[in-house]
């Protein structure tokens, strides 16, 4: 602490350096013990002047005592303004310099007025200052001038940026977290009261209870529509799960063992259920997600954008100068539901076009944020039924063009990856939320439908008819009037934007996985047939095959498309046969499979599942036609090569490597075995697993391995219902058939030729036998 140090003391007229340190010393321990000095107002202000110049304090100590003299109950508190004015814009320039910077860990030597404002009690000094009104016993509250309120939010609002603990400590007071809830029923005050309560969440270690911020229906209410969209920042940290590390990488075991221990239901899960209980509450983010905002235009748009974002770095600056215009267009208490107001705007001119773009697509990734979590929680249909019946989805098909996916944004030529909680800009940003919650929202639900308009809906209805199957009951039950307007729904928009996306770019995980939900479920031909018409297989194999894409996040994303793409399709795999018209090709298509089968096994399944089917089909002379001349098929119907794939899906998982990514692994070997069992040949391949192991020369652990796998599979899906019926309508095989089939490989009759025990010689049985041992 060099700064705080001086070179003689006033004391015995030695060394000065003992005692400043003893000073800085004593005010450490004491936030630490919580006895002894605590704050400035407790020394001789003589002593802080004395030792001010050489421990560069710059005044700040001596500043927070006249500050704490002149805030006392019955004062008027204009003098103790003048003084935090004083001591704020010492402060700010600290804060400005880490905002415009890049930023750095918070610390003493970095920013030392802030450091100094915290160590001689000046945050706790503050939070006193604010809280006052509250601990008063008189009838008639006191009120604070609004200034005053917001000069106090900004100090500590730098503080926590610029000195590291300053957000813990405040987010451990309770009393002082719901307080800061009531500030923001003041305009005037709320975005001030709205940054700080953000920070203050992020760092929270217990998640709030929204039921118990006062009136919150009332408050939420209360709010303007630029208001709300600030509140939902506050909101996201509410309702989402608490982040235990990537969800596909976290092991199934840490995450069922997680469950145990948790109450049901969550926090998050109750906070939700609180949001969806206030009247109007999802009809105004509706409104909020698909309202208009002006439109850019010029070549040197792109560049503007970029550069406003550069600078900034946080919405705290950018809601503030946008609050200087819309304040100076107040003329009336009428607030728009739009822009217009600032469309009056004396500022309006000097506020860039970009950056109320920019403004206005930063509250809508919050906005669809929220609604992605609320469209993935137990209230999931209830949700639906409310996004549905407020347009949610032609709203966004009525923006796409004009500001989701404008044609000359760069933003979709950024590699990044596909963390959502990223550190880039707005629009890529707003483009990923916006896929995320096509994927929710087609995810497994008969609302997906909304995502065509009319004449899209007509076309599904004639395929069908062609085909002479019946329609598909939630395509009948789709209420005509909430679907997309325009020429085009959202999902073909989609599909358009999807062919331009550069090879790598990360659009296209999001793109894959947002159309892929529009197919997952209980496959449908005529869904199947209404992308295949639109070229959508042609662009995935061009993409794995000719595209030279590398990145695996989109190759899995686009290997488990086409896997729903063309499952028991025989149209499909005619198509690609005809697209993979050499053996080069083939090649190059099955090197890219067997490069990663974690990503590409969802594929795997898919043929092995559609070859058994067809083969069942051999009075059809289409089917029998593609059966025997379709590489593909034609790949997979030899069992050696069947027998390859099980060899290697068994082998690259483990109970404790098992994850929401990888356990697809397990489920597609299962698939395999499934149908082995049903033509008799289950002894068949478990033989073929041991001659697998000895020529390895390691007997048993392939079987071992995979006897814990199965006992995991039954702990894990026989108490999840929804797991369990996502299996059974992606492969239509009854789920009693996967739990028969898993029962009998288990069995510990070694007489058995259909368990896995009867393969496994006696001296290496249960390696690994205690491995899920709770």
């Amino acid at each position: 602490m060099a700064t705080l140090m001086g070179s003689e003391s006033p004391c015995t007229g030695g060394k000065r350096r003992h005692c400043t340190g003893n000073i800085v010393t004593k005010f450490t321990a004491s936030k630490i013990t919580g006895q002894g000095f605590s704050r400035g107002t407790q020394l001789p202000g003589g002593l802080l002047q004395e030792r001010d110049k050489r421990a560069k304090w710059h005044g700040i100590p001596a500043l927070l005592q006249r500050l704490h003299e002149s805030s006392h109950p019955n004062s008027d508190l204009s003098q103790a303004h003048s003084f935090l004015k004083v001591l704020s814009s010492q402060l700010s320039m600290e804060a400005m310099s880490f905002v415009t910077e890049d930023r750095k860990t918070a610390q003493e030597s970095t920013f030392p007025n802030t450091y100094t404002f915290d160590l001689f009690g000046g945050v706790d000094l503050l939070v006193e200052i604010l809280m006052r009104p509250t601990l008063t016993m008189q009838k008639k509250k006191p009120n604070m001038n609004d200034d005053l309120v917001k000069d106090c939010l900004s100090v500590l609002y730098n503080c926590c940026i610029c000195t590291e603990g300053v957000t813990k400590s405040l987010a451990a007071r309770d009393d002082f977290v719901l307080f800061l809830f009531t500030l923001m029923t003041n305009k005037k005050t709320f975005l001030q009261t709205a940054t700080l309560i953000e920070d203050i969440l992020g760092v929270k270690k217990e998640m709030i209870h929204l039921e118990g911020i006062p009136n919150l229906s009332g408050l939420v209410q209360s709010f303007d529509q630029q208001q709300l969209a600030n509140f939902c920042r506050i909101l996201s940290v509410t309702i989402s799960e608490p982040d235990v590390g990537n969800d596909d990488k976290h092991t199934l075991l840490a995450k069922n063992a997680q469950q145990k221990r948790i109450a049901s239901p969550s926090r998050a899960e109750v906070n939700q259920v609180t949001l969806l209980n206030i009247p109007g509450f999802i009809e105004r983010l509706c409104k909020l997600a698909t309202r208009k905002v002006s439109e850019a235009t010029g070549a040197n748009f792109l560049q503007e954008l970029e550069d406003w974002y550069t600078w900034l770095d946080n919405a705290l600056v950018l809601d503030a100068l946008m609050q200087m215009a819309t304040e100076e267009a107040e003329q009336s208490s009428t607030e728009s539901s739009d822009e217009s107001s600032l469309a009056t705007s004396p500022l309006r001119h000097r506020l860039p076009q970009s950056m109320k773009i920019v403004h206005e697509i930063m509250y809508k990734v919050e906005v669809l944020y929220v609604l992605c979590v609320l469209l993935m929680g137990r209230q999931r249909n209830q949700v639906h039924k409310m996004l549905a019946e407020f347009r949610l989805i032609p709203g966004l098909n009525n923006l796409f063009d004009k500001l989701i996916w404008r044609k000359y944004t760069a933003s979709n030529h950024v590699v990044h990856g596909q963390n959502e909680n990223c550190d880039c800009s707005p629009e890529i940003s707003f483009k990923i939320q916006f896929l995320r919650l096509l994927q929710s929202f087609s995810d497994h639900h008969e609302n997906k439908y909304l995502l065509l308009n009319s004449q899209e809906l007509n076309e599904l209805s004639a395929i069908s008819m062609k085909a002479n199957i019946p329609e598909v009951e939630a395509l009948v039950n789709t209420d005509r009037s909430l679907v997309c307007d325009g020429k085009k729904g959202l999902l073909t928009r989609l599909l358009t934007v999807m062919k331009r996306e550069p090879p790598d770019s990360s659009f296209r995980f999001w793109q894959a996985r947002a159309v892929e939900s529009f197919l997952r479920g209980a496959t449908s031909y005529a869904d199947q047939m209404f992308l295949l018409k639109r070229g959508l297989l042609e662009h995935i194999l061009f993409c794995i095959i000719d595209s030279g894409c590398t990145s695996r996040d989109v190759l899995q994303s686009y290997f488990d498309l086409l896997g729903e793409l063309m499952k028991f399709n025989i149209d499909a795999f005619k198509r690609f046969n005809k697209y993979v018209n050499t053996p080069e090709k083939f090649q190059t298509f099955l090197t890219q499979i067997n490069s990663s089968l974690v990503d590409s096994n969802m594929l795997v399944r898919c043929i092995t599942l559609s070859l058994d089917r067809f083969e069942s089909q051999t009075e059809d002379v289409k089917v029998v036609e593609v059966l025997s001349e379709c590489c593909l098929l034609s790949y997979m119907a030899k069992v050696e090569n069947r027998l390859a794939f099980l060899f290697r899906l068994v082998n690259i998982i483990n109970v404790q490597t098992l994850t929401q990514e990888n356990v697809s692994c397990l489920n597609t070997s299962l698939v395999v075995l499934m149908l082995a069992r049903r033509k008799a040949k289950l002894p068949f391949y478990l033989n073929a697993l041991r001659e697998k192991e000895y020529a390895e020369k390691y007997p048993g652990c392939l079987l071992n391995n995979f006897h814990n796998l199965l006992r995991f599979w039954q702990r894990h899906y026989l108490n999840k219902d929804k797991d369990s019926t996502c299996l059974e309508n992606s492969s239509c095989i009854p789920f009693s058939y996967w739990k028969e089939t898993v029962s009998v490989l288990l069995g510990s009759d070694r007489t058995s030729l259909c368990a896995i025990a009867s393969y496994i010689d006696e001296p290496y049985m249960d390696l690994d036998k205690d491995l899920l041992e709770d």
